[in-house]
Order: structure tokens, then sequence, then C-alpha cells
């Protein structure tokens, strides 16, 4: 199949005569060659690097007026424009940039051209144009094999994605470098970073295993954003944009550009606030960012602040199936009967976090081709979120029943809060070396250490016990320790040829104390040693095709669920994966084309079968064998001048090899009776579509005007692992359209307005669900509930800049 892709893709490239730009990059003080200088032809797919004499090669198939850029670290960009009309030699020297980038600080955990693994960059251009206020899951989500889902309806306040069918708790996420995974939960969730996207400078998305980074192990990808760079001049931009739901969103942000050559300072202020579509599932989104920078020849040293808070009002609960069809928009969360027998919702079944972080980052150039990076870090969590419960019982709060007269009472109604407070800190390093063309080194590592603390109290209750507003119905702790080294070598031993290699050794310790809110104790340690080795071969037949194999090993260990949620008598184990990846990448100018085959294979991977623990919670437990096999094909194409289309497709299988299931019986009495345990072979894993097709459609007029048609479909989905069809996600099919046009007016440098029609054809759909099968009387019965997504709605926005 492979080589199919190569002769089809070469075919393409054999319809057009061709002319060529071809020359040498060399430094303009020492005129020595540049090697591995980048080069790019702008408004195509046509891309190079300089070879060991700096020289290049790039071919093209029409001639007219084109712009190449070209970039090599510590020198400035260069672009030329020019008429080509035949084979055209250069002599370009490039002059050394004054200032040390902030990309020298990224080099470790970043992929690039020559490394064996498929991976996506986004860039702040193309995230500025779908930026009105949507998490970030759902800016990126046309990237391959990724899916977004959103509690709202409407991708704000509580967002996820998954990558080739794994969630937020299994893919690594770093800022800068930085983890940003919950110790403990290892999860990310976005609506703690509202408008991130607004202060990144790229992202970039490494499907698989990914390279080796700081955090948690990827066992789906790796997700690494950087945060916007420095700007030579000043310049200011205000934001907004309104829509459906109640939506409005702000955004200021401000730079000093560089000051005394070597200073500078920029900013954001972010505000968001939505109805949802969800009924009462609005979301109240603050935040801003803050960066002040060094910036000299050799050095750079960068004080990060940024600080979310998010209102939201519950939504996690989702909608009753048997709603669906009625009322899509139900809420059942915060419901009640009043004093008059009447239903009623509390008002404060919200979620309140608000999430502070800090980094310092110092970057130097210790001599030619050897930098080093050190960023050191502090995040501080603190938040709680609200329930209004009916009837509790006394006992399950630790509190003595209430005595009203000769009366007993054993339950009541009452408000508790579920709280968390929590420190996370440590360091990360790397040394980079790099003999052009030859070898590249890397040498890094960090340590981390999170504390967290995990309590509830009872705000109101109708009728008082033996506690008050300060006391702890539950109290517990978890304190991890975190800490891993690596060294990555990319070697070229022959021209075109280059050699991958990745050793990690991870160290985790892990101690939880105290009680959870079932009263149970969780007292509990554990201790991990992992080493997780890649390697990987790529090799360029030239300029147009790349092919690359690569292998892989990653672990993870047990979440703090899987520890409290498990039975005593069988504790979780971690997790390990394989992944094998097979790839060839296509570049001309009209066409791209990329082809990725893997393989990745799962021991002992944590999923939930409905056993339940010793209180009759769902807990999940380790599958001795499960798999992902994929083939992604993603392609773009220039079909004229002013018309592109870039579009991916992910065909997968995803099986766990032998499921046993487990169902709750109940008697006629209501009595439980145990569990029917059913074998059911090979299933499917949840949530894992075997086939998800993206489009994007971009249609250009004239320079300051544009559309896209973004489209999205998504195969069937099952929402547990027993691949029965009546517990599933229907597939679907979504469009949105947007239209961007920027003008020019004294005194602003640029006016862009923004229009977006998500759901264009007001499709019904659901991306998220969960279910509960069980046994009554020797009848079996599901409860369910599905988070269905908003039908067509707008978001309309304008951008000032200065």
């Amino acid at each position: 199949m492979l080589c199919a892709f190569c002769c089809f893709f070469s075919g393409i490239s054999s319809l057009y005569a061709q002319v060529s730009i071809s020359g040498r990059i060399t430094d303009k003080t020492t005129q020595t060659p540049l090697i591995g200088a980048h080069i790019t032809l702008d408004g195509s797919f046509s891309a190079t690097y300089t070879d060991e004499s700096g020289n290049f090669r790039i071919s093209r198939q029409k001639k007219g007026k084109i712009e190449i850029s070209i970039s090599f670290l510590g020198f400035k960009t260069q672009h030329y424009q020019f008429d080509l009309k035949n084979d055209t030699i250069l002599d370009i020297r490039m002059v050394g940039a004054p200032l040390l980038g902030e990309e020298v600080n990224i080099i470790a955990t970043r992929a690039h051209k020559k490394t064996p693994e498929a991976f996506t960059t986004i860039t702040s251009k193309e995230l500025q144009t779908i930026n009105l206020g949507k998490d970030l899951p759902f800016l990126v989500q046309m990237t391959p094999s990724t899916l977004a889902t959103s509690d709202a309806g409407n991708g704000i306040g509580y967002t996820g994605i998954s990558i080739r069918g794994t969630d937020l708790t299994r893919i690594n996420v770093t800022i800068n470098g930085i983890p940003v995974n919950d110790a403990e939960s290892q999860g990310v969730w976005f609506v703690d970073l509202p408008d991130l996207a607004s202060s990144t400078d790229n992202i970039q998305i490494q499907r698989g295993v990914g390279t080796s980074t700081n955090g948690a192990g990827a066992f789906g990808a790796t997700i690494n954003i950087q945060t916007s760079g420095l700007k030579q001049d000043p310049y200011g931009e205000l934001s907004l944009a309104a829509g459906s739901f109640g939506t409005f969103k702000s955004t200021l942000r401000f730079g000093t550009g560089l000051m005394a050559d070597k200073f500078c300072v920029d900013g954001r202020l972010s505000y968001l606030t939505s109805e949802g579509y969800i009924d009462r599932a609005f979301s109240k989104l603050k935040s801003y960012y803050l960066s002040a920078g060094y910036y000299g020849k050799n050095t750079t040293f960068r004080l990060i602040s940024t600080s979310g808070f998010e209102r939201t009002y519950q939504a996690w609960e989702g909608v009753p199936k048997d709603s669906l069809g009625t009322n899509r928009t139900y809420n059942p969360a915060g419901a009640y009967i009043d004093q008059n027998g009447q239903l009623a919702y509390y008002k404060d079944q919200t979620d309140n976090y608000q999430q502070d972080n800090y980094q310092a980052i110092f970057s130097q150039t210790l001599v030619k081709n050897w930098n080093m990076n050190l960023a050191v870090h502090y995040t501080k969590g603190k938040g709680y979120y609200e329930n209004y419960k009916q009837g509790e019982s006394f006992t399950e709060y630790g509190l003595n029943d209430v005595m009203i007269g000769s009366d007993t009472i054993s339950t009541t109604d009452l408000v508790n809060r579920k709280m968390m407070d929590n420190d996370f800190c440590g360091f990360t390093f790397s040394s980079n070396y790099t003999m052009p063309e030859k070898l590249k080194v890397t040498l890094g590592g960090a340590w981390n250490r999170y504390f967290g603390r995990h309590f509830g109290k009872i705000i109101w209750a109708q009728y008082a016990s033996n506690g008050d507003n300060e006391r702890n119905w539950y109290y517990n702790t978890g304190l991890k320790k975190d800490f891993n080294i690596y060294t990555k070598i990319n070697f070229q031993p022959v021209k075109k040829l280059n050699l991958f290699l990745d050793l990690q050794y991870r160290n985790v310790s892990y101690l939880m104390k105290g009680s959870l809110d079932d009263q149970r104790n969780l007292d509990q340690k554990h201790t991990f040693n992992f080493f997780n080795p890649k390697g990987g071969i790529s090799f360029d037949f030239s300029d147009r095709h790349q092919v690359y194999i690569s292998l892989g090993i990653a672990n993870r260990e047990p979440s703090r669920n899987n520890y409290k949620d498990a039975d005593p008598d069988r504790i979780p184990t971690f997790e390990t994966l394989y992944d094998a990846e097979l790839g060839y990448n296509y570049r001309s100018d009209d066409f791209s084309g990329s082809v990725n085959l893997y393989y990745m294979s799962y021991h002992d991977q944590l999923v939930l079968t409905g056993e339940i623990n010793n209180v009759g919670e769902a807990v999940m437990v380790n599958v001795p064998k499960s798999y992902r096999l994929g083939i992604e094909i993603s392609a773009g194409v220039r079909l004229f001048r002013k018309l592109q289309w870039n579009a991916n497709i992910t065909l997968s299988s995803n099986k766990i090899k032998d499921f046993t299931s487990y169902t709750d019986n109940y008697d006629s009495t209501g009595q439980f009776t145990g569990q029917v345990q059913e074998n059911l072979g090979l299933t499917d894993l949840s949530f894992s579509p075997d086939i998800l097709i993206g489009s994007l459609i971009t249609y250009r007029p004239v320079t300051s005007l544009s559309f896209s048609l973004n489209s999205k479909f998504a195969g069937r989905q099952f929402i547990d692992n027993t691949s029965h069809k009546n517990r599933s996600l229907d597939p679907y099919f979504v469009n949105n359209l947007s239209a961007d046009y920027s003008f020019k007016i004294k005194p602003f440098q640029e006016i862009s307005l923004h229009l977006m029609v998500n759901n264009l054809f007001s499709r019904k759909y659901e991306t998220n669900a969960w279910v509960y099968q069980y046994y009554y009387d020797h009848q079996h019965f599901e409860e369910s509930a599905y988070y269905p997504q908003a039908l067509i709605n707008f978001l309309l926005g304008i951008t000032f800049r200065i």
C-alpha cells in the first residue's frame, strides 16, 4: 500500500514541466556554508534544506512571481521575491541574528523534518482566524485522528479531546516544555487556561508515543504548546467576539517591542462568558498572560505568568437518553423538589477553580552549535464544586442522627462542597549540541513535585447534626514526585539518511493518605521505575520524497482514581505501550501528501469492564492485551491559485483481544446479588471510531478575503467496551463555514472581521456519553446519558491592531 501511494504522488509531479531554484547559503560574516538552512516556497507546499556544502535545490512546476523564505537558527529569516521564468541560481548570504530566540528552548521536545514520526504543527496565524471563543480542543480538531467534545455543547467551558481514540489523561501536554497534565488524575482541563490560544505562537501534535519530554507518558499523542515569542516592534490588539447562546469574548493584547535592544514585555487580558447550548451550562472565564524577557546575543531569560479563573454550571451528567428526542438541552444537574413540591434547580451547582502558573526560562549559547536551557516552574491550583443533595444519610458524612422529640431523623437535604488545593513545582533542563547535517545530541530531564489536598465540607443542611461549616467530612492528600532523564540522538551517517535514538529513564513515587468521601481509608504508597526507549530511521529520496520507520515503548502509572476506586484485593498495575510507525511524506508546489501506518500494542491497559469494588463502585482494571492498528492519510492540494483543499482520513481497528464484561444483578426486591460475568472475546475499545475524516476547503478571491468550509466525519463510537450497537454514538458529519476579511484604515494598522457558522446544516449529533447496565428480576436494563452538541450557531468577531 505504501509503495502505491509513493507511485501515485510521484505521478502527480511528473504531469508538469519543472523549473528550479538552486544556490548556496553562507554566513555573510564568516563566508562558511550554513548546513541545514530551511528554504520554503511561500504559497506552495515545497520546502527543502541545504546540504553539507550549503547548497540547495527546489523545483517548481509553474513559472511566474514567487517568494522564498530562508531560516536558520541564530540568523535573521530572509525573504526574496522575483519573477521565475527559467532555472535560477542564487547566492544568499545570511546575517546573524543579534538576539537569541525562544526557539532554542523547545528543541528538546519538538519533532522536526527528519524525525521519524507523525506530527502536525499549527501556527498562531492558523489559530487566530478561528479563535472566537471556543476552547483549544476545538481549535486543533482538524488535525489527523483528532476529535473534540464539549459538555456545554458549544465548545466553551469543559471540553475534551481524543487523538487516536485516547483522551487527555493519556496525552502528554506541555507548555514551553513544562508539563501541564495534573499529576494525580493525569488529565488536562483547558477551561482552567481560558483563551490560551491568544498567547500561543504554535502547537505541535505528535501522534503515538512522541519524543521524550517531561511529565506523564504519551499513550496516544503529545501536545507541545509554545507561548508567544519576541516581537521586535510595539503593538496593541483588541479582539471582540459575540454570538449564539449569549457568547461574548474580549481579548486585549499588548507589547512594548524590543526596548534598549534587550528587553520586552508582552501581555494579554481575556474575558469570556457564554450561557451554553445545554440548559444552565453557563461559563464565566477570565485569564491573563504576562511575559517579561531579556534577549541577548547568546542569552535569553523570560519570566512568564499566566492565570485562569473559571466558574461553570455543571453539565457533567449529560442528557438522559430518553430526553434526546424531546429535549436535547435538558440538564438534570442541581435538580431538587422544593417545599411546594415543584421541580427546582440549585443555582450554585457550579464548578469554581483558579489556576496560577509561573515560569522562569533561561537559555544560553555556550559555544557555537551548543546551547543549554533551564526552566523553573510553579503552579497553584485551588477550587471547589457544589452539590445540592436530597435525602442524604447522616452516617455517610460521619454525623449523628438527629432527635426531634421522639422522632429520629436519619436523612437530610444538604449542600456539600468538594474542594481541592494543590501545589506543583519543579524544573526542566536540556543541553543541545549540533554538528550540522551530521549529528544532533540532546541531554535533558526534569524533576517535579506535586502536593494535593482533597477535602469536603457541608455548607448547609436542612437538619443540623454534630457538624459545622468548618468540619471536613473527608480529607486526603497526595504527594507525587516525578524525575526523568533522557538523551536524544539524530545521526546522519550519509546524506539523506537519518538515524534517531531516544532513551528515557523515569522514576515516579506516589504517597496517598487520609479518608475518602465514603469514609474509606486511602493510605497507600507506590513507586515506579520506567525505561522508555524509542528509535527510528528516515530516508530522503529527494527534496520531495521521504520515508521513515520508528519503534517506541511508553509506560504509564495508574492515576489517583484508578487507585482510590480499586478493590483492596486487586490493586491496578502500570500499563505499557509498544508503538510501531511506518510513514511516507511527499511535497511539491501544489500538492503535499503523507501516509502513516501505526500499530500500538497495549499490555495491561486500564479499561472499564463493569467490575465493581468492595463498596459497589465501578473500577478500571488491567486487560492483558489490546491494540490500535491504523492508517493516517493527509493531503493538501492547490486546485487553483485561489483555492486550496486540505484533507485527512484515519482508518483504524481498535480492539481488546479477550474482553470479559461484568453486569450488576438485583433480585425482585432490589437486593444486590452479585455480578453477571460474560466473556465477549474480541471487542472494540470505547470512543475509538474506525473512520475519521477531516476536510478544509479555503477560497481566497483576494489577499484580504477568505472563505473556509471545515468538515468533520466521525464513524460509530462505542461508549463501553462491549461492542453493543445500542451502547454507541451514531456516526456524524458536521460542517462549519467561516469568512475573514481584513482592511486598513487610520489610525489602525489593520482591522479584521471574522464570521463563523458552526454546524451549518444543523445536524443533531452527540460526541460523548456514559452507560450503566444492570439486571433486575432477570430483566436487562440500561441507564445512559449523552452530550449533544449545538445545532446551527454563529460567532462574529472583530480585531483592531495598532
